[in-house]
């Protein structure tokens, strides 16, 4: 694990287990939801700085943090997504992980970040479009 993710985990609390997936080491829901969310961006073709100042963005007022936790959480999100070998796995995985911690609690915070995100771009692309119906699968919306 690099330094800056290695520092990002200790402050939200996550201890990475041997012989468990880092996915499944999580506990704090914050860690889960700008996982996704960061994963969501990734779906699309290049994501833009504006997209990525609106995923901060996004994080701070959905999750009541600071700037700088906000930036922690990106970093350990990134670290999360490839120990996950991906976007796209990463949010299937970690969207059931999310639901098994706290059941749908946190499904609005996690939407409010994405559609941050997405106000910010040009529209979803067809991954990020499946990665909603993957997402309303994992939090047994349909």
């Amino acid at each position: 694990m690099a330094n800056d993710a290695r520092l990002a985990a200790r402050r939200f609390g996550f201890r990475r287990q041997a012989n468990v997936h880092p996915v499944e080491s999580i506990e704090d829901p914050a860690v889960a939801v700008a996982t996704i969310s960061l994963a969501f961006l990734g779906l699309d073709a290049l994501p833009s700085r504006e997209q990525h100042q609106a995923l901060g963005r996004g994080l701070q007022s959905q999750l009541n943090l600071s700037l700088p936790d906000a930036e922690e959480l990106v970093v350990l999100g990134r670290w999360m997504m490839g120990e996950c070998g991906g976007a796209e796995p990463a949010i299937t995985r970690i969207a059931r992980k999310l639901y098994k911690l706290n059941g749908g609690r946190s499904f609005p915070h996690l939407m409010g970040v994405i559609k941050e995100i997405t106000t910010e771009g040009a529209g979803l692309s067809a991954k990020q479009t499946s990665a909603l119906e993957d997402l309303k699968r994992a939090f047994r919306l349909s």
